[in-house]
């Protein structure tokens, strides 16, 4: 057997340059998956910080009652609602017109106008015609999901529901009314098939 023979200077320092440019080249990987993975780790530290510190959501979570059938007027028998003022459950077909009540309407028709992306606001009968006004001139800021009732045998004296949501309140607040009818309304709740 003849041994092999030498490379040439030439050929020796091709080879050479070769192995340079792989080695050069699996570095260059090296650092780009190092990078992604950083990158990436980042991303999801900042997105887990967002999450972490957001505010909470406005007023109470309130449990959805399991039965949101149709009943066919306000004075049918129905399940009892989980919350006073109610959040969910068994209601009428229709709503009753977003915008400012001075008569009680039946809770059985605002919980559909709750269903269908609304917030009512309650009031009770210790309000003054101040605190009244007031909130009337919030709710005529919007021409749909909002509305303002007298309950009149509430035992506070404002109270703010949506749909699985409920704040209570002792005085007028109009920030803290206002970023729950900002976070809650226009959120339609109708269960979806399919």
């Amino acid at each position: 057997m003849t041994p092999p023979k030498p490379l040439s200077e030439k050929a020796a320092n091709k080879k050479l340059a070769a192995a340079r440019r792989a080695e050069r080249e699996k570095r260059r990987r090296l650092v780009r998956r190092i990078g992604w993975t950083c990158g990436s780790a980042l991303l999801i530290a900042a997105i887990a910080v967002l999450v972490a510190n957001r505010p909470p959501k406005p007023g109470e979570k309130v449990d959805i009652m399991a039965d949101q059938s149709h009943i066919a007027s306000p004075t049918s028998p129905h399940k009892p609602y989980n919350t006073d003022p109610p959040t969910s459950g068994q209601h009428v077909e229709y709503i009753a017109p977003w915008g400012v009540h001075k008569e009680p309407v039946a809770k059985e028709i605002l919980v559909h106008n709750l269903e269908d992306a609304g917030v009512v606001i309650y009031y009770n009968g210790s309000a003054d015609a101040d605190t009244v006004a007031k909130l009337e001139e919030v709710v005529k800021r919007y021409s749909r999901y909002v509305l303002v009732n007298p309950y009149p045998d509430m035992p506070n004296a404002i109270t703010l529901t949506a749909w699985g949501r409920i704040d209570r309140l002792d005085t007028f607040d109009e920030k803290r009314i206002t970023d729950f009818i900002q976070a809650y309304k226009g959120i339609d709740h109708h269960p979806r098939s399919g």
